[in-house]
């Protein structure tokens, strides 16, 4: 019996199928060999990753929007300006209708496309603040009218507050506090926590520091004041004829009856005599005043430091800043000169455990934990305590320490950046994370690369932009010379005005 067909000749090919064979294994070749480029390009040029942001802009008498590309988003343009409160969300808010002589207006709410959102709100506006410093917009509300009162949205159009607000102002000067007004008491909204932390009954309220964190000085119908902690707590009674911005180690300095007391959180008078003012606390140690000098006592009243000095504040440990005849120093607890008086002041940045001590209004010296001048007198570009980098710049140099002061690369520092600043012969250029260089050293003056990814470069005292690749997207030809601060999105540089987060050409 035959067990299967027996061929006399080789069988013969199937071409197409041989054919397709061929062309996928060259295809799968070819994909890896691609992917093998493309990701060695990615590992050396580590292509910036830019932040989708918006920004107003100011050109030809019209304002408009752009994004973080520099590309101005065409259907949005407007005579008056056009707001962005929150520059991550593509809300933007603008005025119409205005009568300047009766003070009022009405306002619309666009996103990114031009149309027109949160439609059943009325006159809705974000909250402008300032500290003296710097002007913001509160990120995480806006505020809405509805028959003559008020209330608060989110910048998704959900709405957190009900109208029934008589005014809804920020507390000037501090971030994440909004004072509610109701039947003419005031109460506080907190941004940062969305609540309500103090209902509306109070005359006035302040924060007892800069930072809402510490809690708020509250004043009753009365006038009164007492101390609201940001947990809602009530820390001090109404009972005060003043609660000073001085505090620490739960204790506080209160005015009662015109007479200045340190008490503890449970009302406790510590001491109330021995001193003209209380300046600062810390632990169980106070500095004082009496008789126009500065010095330290303790709980108990002793003197740890005499009144000798014309400022005084602390430090770490046992030592403390100085002055004596206009100049600061460092002292120890006994009293001994640790720094000499030569400095026109002196900073502790408790963050990084090192003193700032300026020479005058360009130099500076940085003084480490030891008390040992680390960077002599150096001009400071920036302070970064978030990345824990000091940039100093040198004989027109800019150079890079850690908190060890151990000088790095703009490399080790700057790490989203694709492009890094080189000074070679008094000109300045760019190079990648891998030192090659992309951009010769032709330009007079520059900037580091900022976080959208743009490069200001100067030439005979004109200003131009290079993108994250090194290529020129303006050639400089804008001059600058009344604007403080130097910066670019796109084509477009920040305006002179830098209250004004705004753009223009």
């Amino acid at each position: 019996m035959s067990r299967g067909r027996r061929y006399d000749e080789a069988p013969k090919l199937n071409m197409k199928k041989v054919a397709a064979t061929i062309i996928a294994i060259v295809v799968c070749i070819m994909i890896v060999i691609s992917l093998k480029k493309i990701l060695s390009t990615e590992r050396k040029e580590r292509g910036f990753i830019q932040e989708e942001a918006y920004f107003s802009v100011f050109d030809n008498g019209k304002w408009g929007i752009i994004n973080s590309a520099g590309e101005k988003l065409e259907s949005i343009t407007n005579d008056e300006m056009i707001l962005v409160p929150d520059a991550k969300k593509d809300v933007f808010i603008y005025s119409y209708d205005i009568d300047y002589d009766n003070e009022t207006y009405k306002t619309k709410v666009i996103n990114k496309k031009g149309t027109e959102i949160f439609t059943n709100y009325n006159n809705v506006e974000p909250f402008e603040n300032t500290d003296g410093n710097k002007t913001w917009y509160e990120v995480n509300v806006l505020k809405y009218e509805k028959d003559g009162k008020y209330g608060l949205i989110d910048f998704e159009g959900k709405e957190i507050l009900k109208a029934e607000y008589e005014n809804i102002i920020p507390l000037a000067g501090r971030e994440y506090c909004l004072i509610l007004e109701k039947e003419s008491k005031k109460g506080l909204f907190n941004t940062y926590m969305q609540e309500v932390v103090i209902e509306p009954e109070y005359a006035e309220i302040k924060t007892l520091s800069d930072t809402y964190q510490n809690g708020y000085i509250v004043k009753n119908q009365d006038n009164k004041v007492g101390l609201i902690g940001s947990d809602k707590a009530k820390i001090l009674t109404c009972q005060y004829d003043e609660i000073k911005d001085v505090f620490g180690n739960y204790y506080y300095v209160v005015v009662e009856q015109g007479k200045t007391e340190i008490i503890n959180s449970y009302g406790k008078v510590i001491l109330n005599s021995g001193y003209d003012e209380v300046k600062a606390i810390e632990l169980d140690n106070f500095i004082i005043t009496k008789g126009g000098k500065y010095g330290i006592i303790d709980k108990e009243g002793k003197y740890i430091i005499n009144t000798e000095y014309d400022d005084l504040k602390f430090s770490k440990n046992d030592y403390y800043i100085a002055k004596k005849e206009n100049k600061y120093g460092i002292i120890g607890k006994d009293g001994s000169n640790v720094i000499d008086y030569i400095y026109n002041t002196i900073y502790y940045i408790k963050e990084a455990d090192f003193y700032k001590a300026d020479i005058d209004a360009t130099s500076t010296d940085i003084i480490d934990r030891n008390f040992k001048v680390a960077l002599k007198n150096v001009i400071i570009s920036d302070l970064n305590l978030e990345d824990g980098y000091i940039r100093v710049r040198e004989n027109g140099e800019y150079k890079y320490f850690n908190f060890n002061f151990e000088e790095k690369s703009n490399k080790d520092c700057l790490i989203k950046n694709t492009l890094f600043l080189i000074y070679e012969n008094g000109k300045y250029g760019y190079e990648n994370k891998e030192g090659e260089k992309i951009v010769d050293c032709i330009y007079d003056d520059a900037k580091e690369q900022n976080i959208y990814g743009y490069c200001a470069v100067n030439q005979n005292g004109l200003w131009g932009v290079l993108k994250s690749d090194g290529t020129v997207l303006l050639s400089p030809e804008v001059n600058l010379s009344d604007s403080i601060y130097i910066d670019f999105i796109g084509q477009w540089h920040r305006y002179k005005d830098t209250n004004l987060e705004v753009y223009t050409k």
